[in-house]
């Protein structure tokens, strides 16, 4: 086990070196088949800068895992990971280079999930639940699987708005996911955890030159791509879903997960469509609090350290402890995004009943005003 764990160790710092020379090439092959950004209203770049930076992630992981862990990673396992990828990188590709539609992407994004689904045979066959017991979810598994595959898909790509940002709290989180599969799943699939690591080694060779400030932007290509392999590596341990596996992978991507959540309540209340873009992500708003471009980033990333770290404390809680841990993660998590005002500042119902059982002076202004609506009425 001690020879396999150091062969692991050497390939992986392997992959992250080619990670490292690959990178600067796809940023050449990038401008020359037009896929940049150019500076706009949206944009938070100056100059024209390369993207479809997941290109050099997804060739190194595909390489590394093809030939440097050629005996390590069964090849029928990883081929149809790859080529469900693939389709998704395929159409990142083409958004970075001439901007699909987003049902054409979701079309792509699609088409990749049915091959993780019918191919790898990766996907939520049961659901075991307190009181009811196991629950065989038999046609609901399809679009159970390609719903938390294109969600968190979406919600990945959602919060790629600063440099090294999407990149770097996909490492925290699959480090999270490798590290519990690690330890909860069965030593026959010890190769799920590997195929984990060599994607974060991936990314890791990658992300010297996309943190801040880039010199190359992960595109729809990366984003993507990211959003589409945490998914289905988050799927492994929901298999035979239990409430405590369900809520772990939740946890972990904690921070995508609450932005797209969020952006759709925002989106709701101010009766606009879900797919229109704002500049009121958590990212935005923390730039907008006074926070410099690299404190939002480092922000995000402690943010999602939390998460990671409560996951962890979840695997190994009780079921009672795991319940009080939900509560207490959302309460605190609420009064965040509440203080950043991500839903808008006039939606704060958390902080409203705290000043209002904390703050005498409030309690009465909030009487006063009440008994001014109720005196108008009559």
């Amino acid at each position: 086990m001690s020879n396999l764990v150091f062969e692991v160790f050497i390939r992986l710092f392997l992959t992250f070196i080619l990670s490292l020379i690959v990178t600067p090439i796809v940023k050449l092959l990038a401008f020359r088949i037009g896929a940049y950004d150019a500076p706009g209203e949206r944009r938070i770049n100056t100059k024209n800068m390369p993207t479809a930076g997941g290109l050099a992630i997804f060739s190194v992981f595909s390489f590394s895992s093809l030939f440097l862990f050629q005996f390590i990673i069964p090849t029928s396992y990883i081929w149809p990971i790859i080529l469900g990828s693939g389709i998704v990188v395929l159409t990142g590709l083409i958004d970075d280079i001439k901007e699909l539609s987003p049902k054409k992407k979701t079309l792509g994004i699609l088409l990749g999930a049915l091959v993780i689904y019918f191919v790898a045979e990766i996907r939520v066959d049961f659901v075991t639940l307190p009181f009811f017991g196991q629950i065989d979810l038999r046609w609901f598994s399809l679009p159970i699987t390609l719903l938390w595959i294109l969600g968190i898909t979406n919600a990945v790509n959602l919060i790629d708005g600063l440099d090294g940002l999407a990149s770097g709290v996909s490492m925290i989180s699959l480090t999270t996911i490798g590290i519990v599969g690690y330890f909860f799943l069965h030593a026959k699939t010890i190769y799920i955890p590997i195929v984990i690591f060599v994607l974060v080694a991936s990314i890791a060779g990658f992300f010297p030159y996309n943190f801040y400030p880039a010199k190359i932007f992960l595109g729809d290509t990366g984003a993507l791509f990211l959003g589409f392999m945490i998914s289905v590596m988050s799927l492994q341990g929901l298999k035979n879903a239990t409430f405590i596996t369900f809520f772990t992978p939740m946890l972990i991507l904690g921070v995508p997960i609450t932005d797209t959540v969020y952006a759709i309540i925002r989106r709701l209340m101010n009766k606009r469509p879900i797919s229109s873009a704002d500049k009121m992500h958590l990212h935005h708003r923390l730039l907008s609090l006074g926070f410099t471009h690299k404190g939002a980033v480092m922000t995000i990333y402690a943010l999602a350290l939390v998460f990671s770290f409560v996951a962890l404390l979840f695997s190994y809680a009780s079921n009672i402890a795991s319940i009080l841990l939900i509560v207490f993660s959302l309460i605190g998590l609420e009064l965040f995004i509440e203080m950043i005002g991500l839903v808008g500042e006039n939606h704060q119902p958390l902080m409203y009943v705290l000043r209002l059982f904390g703050n005498k002076e409030f309690r009465r202004e909030q009487m006063k005003k009440r008994l001014g609506k109720h005196s108008k009425r009559k």
